[in-house]
């Protein structure tokens, strides 16, 4: 059932990018960039400190420019989340760490509050909300007894079948742009990403494995990362099931107009104070 609700999504997306594409290509102005900034995780190894254990990130986008008011923007994101119960100290009992490249391809719509272009001498700044949709692919890895191995094959809850390593993320935020010159705009801003899996840290539910009679001796790979501490039993509480895993990225972007503008447009420019 999990799997082709994530198909599901997945194929909305893919069609909502082929409905936007005819767009894009419609329009004469758009801005193209590079981003780089730190994304953090929410989950259960770290239920709700804002960038513990953040990471770098970097990524390309372009945006393109229905007005001075909405844009669209398409962007691809590197970047690494992680998550450790000793830093976080949300359950120092379980023990459990775990870190994970995140490669996100995402579309969003931004509404600027201030009618803003890049080169605009009226409004060069302005605030900016966005939101969108996303596809995210991530693999976990932990370290175990000095190791750092692969989570999602060891099947530490027990899974008939290994977790799906894809996700739609939904990002959302808010950010704010900033004209530097006629052809260079800088930004920042700040989003959060709620996912559609729960295994961004290999933890969602209990522990299925039968770890009774275990002992650091003669432990396997896949018990001592279900369990380093060889102290819970079967059918205990390992993580939450009922929230999803989140994501972040906050950063800041350059980006050059690379378009020519139309000459309806370039009238409207000049009234402005172009």
């Amino acid at each position: 059932m999990h799997a082709s609700k994530i198909m599901l999504k997945t194929s909305v997306f893919i069609l909502f990018l082929m409905l936007a594409a005819p767009l894009l290509y419609a329009q004469k102005s758009g801005d193209l960039g590079i981003m780089g900034g730190v994304t953090y995780y929410i989950g259960d190894l770290n239920p709700a400190m804002p960038f513990r254990m953040s990471k770098p990130a970097y990524g390309i986008l372009y945006r393109q420019n229905f007005n001075t008011r909405i844009s669209l923007r398409v962007h691809g994101l590197l970047g690494t989340v992680a998550g450790n119960d000793a830093i976080s100290k949300a359950n120092p009992e379980r023990n459990l760490n775990f870190e994970s490249k995140i490669t996100e391809a995402g579309l969003q719509l931004e509404i600027n509050f201030f009618e803003y272009f890049i080169g605009s001498k009226l409004h060069p700044i302005t605030p900016y909300l966005f939101g969108g949709a996303a596809y995210t692919m991530f693999k976990p890895y932990g370290n175990v007894q000095g190791a750092n191995v692969e989570l999602q094959l060891l099947k530490t809850e027990g899974q008939a079948e290994p977790y799906n390593l894809r996700a739609i993320s939904m990002p959302f935020g808010l950010g704010v742009k900033y004209s530097v010159s006629k052809l260079i705009g800088v930004g920042a801003e700040w989003g959060m990403r709620r996912t559609t899996t729960d295994y961004l840290d290999d933890v969602s539910k209990t522990f299925y494995l039968d770890l009774e009679g275990s002992n650091p001796a003669t432990a396997t790979i896949s018990e001592l990362a279900s369990d380093p501490t060889l102290t819970h039993n079967k059918g205990m509480q390992r993580g939450n099931s009922r929230d999803t895993d989140w994501y972040s990225f906050a950063g800041v972007s350059v980006t050059v107009k690379i378009r020519m503008l139309g000459k309806e447009r370039c009238l409207d420019h000049q009234r402005e104070g172009y």
